[in-house]
């Protein structure tokens, strides 16, 4: 496959590991497992993923690089064996609006975002709609989130947002979204809270304000009648340890982890 940009760290956040083609299979008992990941080192990589796999007919799944484009891919399989494309799935996708830990950062490798790990334990389609240091609610997201017939919108902006822009801007956005997707579920998520705020005043505060808006507007929703509305809490996104994070701010693969574990439940709950 040959790569688009190779690297590319937003200036706000801390650069990641270059991430290549993640691929995972089902096993025999349909679940999706870990088969190994590409570590691109130029421009254009000819790599194999792996070899002496064990017999069998097979599904496979590849995810794309988190902070590389890519122009061309190209798979190949030894001669004789067989490989087919699947039909897109039917099943309506899981729509996360957010940031760059949405995005992907700084997962050691892109199944291990909380995203890639939710559609894989859900077995459904997911969208990843993450903006590095631009997830605030806007109405123009809001409209392009309106053209897709979702399974569930999950709004995970407060990162990016001050309290007054929560407020300001929340409940607009999930009216839009229910007027145009009357019977489409909404979760609205907590920011997690930076693993060093025990130490730091200003940004315990800032989470306390954030958390507070946001619930706030959560519970004027609900008192309006907004139905199929739920709610995530962000204070243990990342665990109780301060150990879920490579900066404070961006999950490692262990935060990742505990967020999906997390989301998990309550995404369950709204696709009921």
């Amino acid at each position: 496959y040959t790569l688009a940009k190779t690297n590319l760290a937003m200036p706000h956040m801390p650069a990641t590991g270059v991430s290549g083609l993640d691929l995972y299979a089902r096993n025999d008992k349909g679940e999706w497992r870990w088969v190994n990941v590409t570590r691109p080192n130029s421009a254009k990589v000819e790599a194999t993923i792996i070899s002496d796999l064990a017999p069998g007919l097979r599904e496979y799944a590849a995810y794309l690089p988190l902070y590389n484009g890519i122009e061309s891919l190209e798979i190949g399989v030894p001669a004789g064996a067989k490989f087919e494309g699947l039909a897109p799935r039917s099943a309506k996708p899981v729509i996360f609006y957010g940031t760059s830990i949405t995005h992907g950062a700084c997962a050691s490798r892109p199944g291990m975002v909380h995203t890639a790990i939710l559609g894989r334990r859900l077995d459904r389609p997911v969208m990843n709609i993450g903006f590095s240091g631009n997830g605030r609610m806007d109405t123009a997201v809001g409209d392009l989130l309106t053209e897709i017939d979702a399974a569930v919108y999950v709004i995970d902006c407060l990162p990016n947002m001050q309290p007054a822009d929560v407020t300001a801007k929340c409940v607009p956005l999930v009216k839009q979204l229910r007027s145009a997707r009357p019977n489409t579920p909404i979760v609205l998520v907590e920011d997690r809270r930076f693993t060093n705020d025990w130490i730091t005043p200003g940004k315990k505060k800032f989470h306390d304000d954030n958390h507070a808006a946001l619930r706030a507007a959560f519970e004027q929703l609900k008192s309006e009648g907004v139905a199929k509305l739920h709610y995530i809490a962000g204070d243990h996104l990342y665990g109780d340890d301060s150990e879920g994070a490579t900066d404070a701010s961006h999950a490692n693969d262990l935060g990742f982890m505990r967020q999906a574990d997390i989301f998990e439940p309550v995404l369950r709950g709204a696709l009921k």
